[in-house]
């Protein structure tokens, strides 16, 4: 599959292009807030690994995006990260 007809864009060039991401164990945007979904591929950030859900992964400096290593590793140069 091409990069560009991939599922799992939509978009989030608008948002995402250029901007520092961090590798760091996940902490929620919100205090009230206990998980968070990858950007791209939808898998769930947690503060636990409960139901498998990722507990690290490539974050905005704001802690609003979470990207899993996956969806980096597969879009960091098209998105100069």
């Amino acid at each position: 599959m091409s990069e560009l007809t991939d599922w799992r864009r939509r978009g989030q060039e608008k948002y995402l292009k250029g901007v520092r991401l961090v590798l760091m164990r996940y902490k929620a945007y919100r205090e009230s807030w206990d998980h968070d979904h990858c950007e791209f591929c939808y898998e769930k950030f947690s503060l636990s690994s409960q139901d498998g859900a990722l507990e690290e992964g490539y974050a905005t400096d704001d802690l609003y995006y979470w990207i899993c290593k996956s969806c980096y590793e597969d879009f960091k140069e098209t998105f100069l990260w």
